[in-house]
């Protein structure tokens, strides 16, 4: 049996209250047990308030992968794991409005499809007449029809074509349509009626004359959200022209009634428009759109608005907070949502009369995820603080008071992990820059360390206190080496408002390097920094900005650069999301090739001394592996040392634990070698 099998054994047999316990020392735990912790995420309470779904992320390292189910507590005891999967994941859990039955996605024969459940527990039936690869689903007020999105079939002109010219496609122009489909739903009729199919031993059912409804089959735009509206027979569609990434930009909102099948475009900006939420009575939904704003919306706050369906008018609402909202529900008692305020994460309520914004829970650092009841006085939220994992909580909008349901930081009670601080100094050009300060278990103020500094993707994402970071990076390792580690939040980063994160508007790369290397320096005015053991890395966003301080500069004794950009022509050309790009340089490359030059890093190449390797995925369309291939030619054309990885398959991201497991392994290696001068053979 190999190694990884006894890892996986390991952790399957220890319960999940226990993980962790059985080593009674304080320890650095391995890079595997980091990849194998169990997480939560997308916490449901049911609408009458008493019980909480939630899904829990393990690693399967047989099956190389994670595998997400859901698990349940009951009236607030502890939870149970709900469903198991051996072949695929369950997830997007959706409850019955009356709180005793649970429709959930799950993969079977290389579909999503749906799959439905008591909570009492018993095994999943699959709803096997719905015979598609389903993106999303809801079910009806009245629970009687389940309406979902698929891809609509392929013709048979198209089919025929195939079979004579074999396989080709025209770029940005082949695609099927999201189309909208309906069927009918009878919990007592999928209690009662069970087939159990002789293949796979899953339950199913095959109600008779069941038939999918094709709806809107005349449209020529493709829809990627649905929501019923409340109390009705009528589904809201966020809809735009095709199925292409960057064809969001263009979206729109539509009301469609089933009953009379008649489609009412309500919402039409020029540019974003997508629904977020009905209001309880179904009277009137919120919405984000960027209006006529297609230029730089991925950079200024979104914008949000309540639209009446009595008067078809729509006002905007927390207009005057700067940050972008997340996990939003409208329940009653008002508007619940999330966001970043700096590096602490907040519960707020929007007031939909007069639009204003209250903070009215901070007791943690980090809410992830909220849920609220139907009558809006019982809330579960998902929330830890910086020396925390993420655990399920279920309390009361009153008071605000919650109970734990979880124990998901018992995986690291043993461990040697993260102490961690926010810190704060000023930039080149005098703006204040926060940033993550991991320090080794044993740090002692009066010495100095080696500096890893650790970048995270985006523009607009965020570092934040975490006892146990990873990504591909095996941080705890490097920390119980004695190593600090740092993660700014450099300008653009999210959490700081949208003149922050327009800072690096045609300053890419350059205020980013102003941004690290100040912090680097004010660490060693600190006295804490080994100057001549510097080391950066980081993935997408952060890749690039590790490129460019291995271009730019020469301070870095080592360097990493994970799917990162070398090169912004060729990226432009490139990537799937070209909009990005102009918006943040603000032209093309043919209306402006000098800034595309001054914030590549390949433009600095003949600069470089910094050993890197460089890591990326094969199938990446968000950064193509262009940028991988030229920035290792450049190195290798200048005599600097560098390796390029590729990882097979993958896309932008390392999806699967053995290769999360090759790619962390591969850093720790050429820090081993290029940082520290250690031959590390992989074991």
């Amino acid at each position: 049996m190999d190694r990884l099998n006894v890892i996986f054994l390991f952790l399957i047999l220890i319960p999940w209250t226990v993980f962790g316990q059985a080593e009674e020392e304080i320890r650095t735990p391995s890079i595997e047990e980091v990849i194998s912790l169990r997480s939560v995420s997308n916490v449901q309470i049911s609408p009458n308030g008493k019980h909480v779904l939630f899904q829990v992320e393990s690693t399967d390292w047989h099956n190389n992968r994670f595998d997400s189910e859901l698990w349940l507590s009951r009236d607030g005891e502890p939870p149970f794991q709900l469903t198991n999967n051996l072949n695929g994941d369950s997830f997007s859990p959706v409850w019955s409005p009356n709180s005793d039955q649970i429709l959930f996605l799950r993969n079977h024969n290389d579909k999503n499809q749906i799959f439905f459940i008591n909570i009492s527990g018993g095994e999943p039936q699959l709803l096997s007449y719905i015979d598609k690869n389903i993106q999303q689903f809801s079910l009806s007020p009245n629970a009687r029809t389940i309406a979902f999105l698929g891809e609509e079939k392929i013709s048979e002109e198209e089919e025929e074509l195939k079979k004579r010219y074999g396989n080709y496609s025209f770029h940005d122009q082949d695609y099927r349509l999201n189309r909208l489909y309906t069927i009918p739903f009878d919990s007592n009729f999928v209690l009662n009626e069970q087939i159990t199919s002789k293949k796979d031993s899953i339950n199913t059912v095959r109600p008779k004359a069941a038939q999918i409804t094709t709806h809107l089959t005349k449209t020529t735009f493709s829809i990627n959200n649905l929501a019923w509206r409340p109390g009705s027979n009528q589904i809201i569609i966020t809809h735009q022209p095709n199925p292409n990434v960057t064809s969001f930009l263009e979206s729109d909102l539509s009301i469609y009634d089933l009953e009379s099948q008649e489609l009412k475009t309500i919402v039409r900006n020029k540019s974003v428009d997508s629904f977020i939420t009905w209001s309880p009575d179904g009277q009137a939904f919120m919405y984000l759109s960027s209006i006529d704003n297609d230029s730089t919306n991925f950079i200024l706050n979104d914008r949000y608005f309540i639209y009446d369906m009595v008067s078809s008018s729509s006002k905007e609402i927390a207009s005057s907070f700067d940050e972008n909202l997340q996990n939003i529900i409208w329940m009653n008692g008002g508007i619940f949502a999330t966001a970043y305020q700096k590096t602490t994460q907040p519960i707020f309520q929007i007031n939909p009369t007069t639009g204003a914004v209250v903070n009215v829970f901070k007791d943690k650092r980090l809410i992830s995820d909220i849920s609220v009841s139907q009558s809006g006085s019982e809330m579960a939220i998902i929330a830890r603080d910086g020396n925390e994992l993420n655990e399920v909580y279920l309390g009361n909008t009153n008071k605000y008071s919650f109970k734990k349901l979880t124990n998901i930081n018992s995986q690291i009670k043993k461990w040697k992990t993260s102490q961690n601080e926010v810190i704060s100094w000023k930039s080149k050009d005098g703006t204040i820059i926060e940033g993550v300060l991991h320090k080794p278990y044993n740090f002692n103020p009066a010495e100095k360390y080696p500096l890893l500094v650790i970048i995270h993707g985006g523009p607009t994402g965020i570092s934040l206190p975490h006892p146990v970071p990873s990504k591909v990076y095996p941080f705890l390792q490097w920390l119980d080496k004695g190593t600090l580690i740092l993660e700014p939040n450099y300008r653009g980063s999210a959490g700081y408002g949208e003149r922050f994160r327009s800072l690096n508007q045609r300053n890419l790369g350059i205020g980013d390097s102003w941004d690290v290397l100040s912090g680097v320096d004010f660490l060693n005015e600190k006295g804490l920094v080994d100057t001549a053991r510097l080391g950066t890395m980081g993935w997408s966003q952060g890749g690039y900005i590790s490129a460019f301080l291995a271009t730019y500069s020469n301070r870095f004794k080592a360097a990493s650069v994970g799917a990162g950009i070398s090169n912004w022509v060729t990226y432009y050309v490139n990537t799937d999301i070209h909009q990005f790009t102009r918006q943040y340089l603000l032209a093309n490359p043919w209306q402006d090739m000098e800034i595309y030059n001054k914030t590549s890093p390949i433009s600095y190449i003949n600069n470089a001394s910094t050993p890197t390797l460089i890591q990326h995925g094969e199938l990446d369309s968000r950064v193509p592996i262009a940028n991988a291939y030229e920035l290792y030619q450049g190195f290798q054309d200048v005599g600097v040392k560098s390796n390029l990885i590729i990882y097979k398959g993958f896309g932008h991201n390392i999806t699967k634990p053995k290769e999360r497991l090759a790619a962390t392994w591969h850093n720790w290696q050429w820090f081993g070698k290029y940082f520290w001068d250690e031959d590390i053979e992989l074991q």
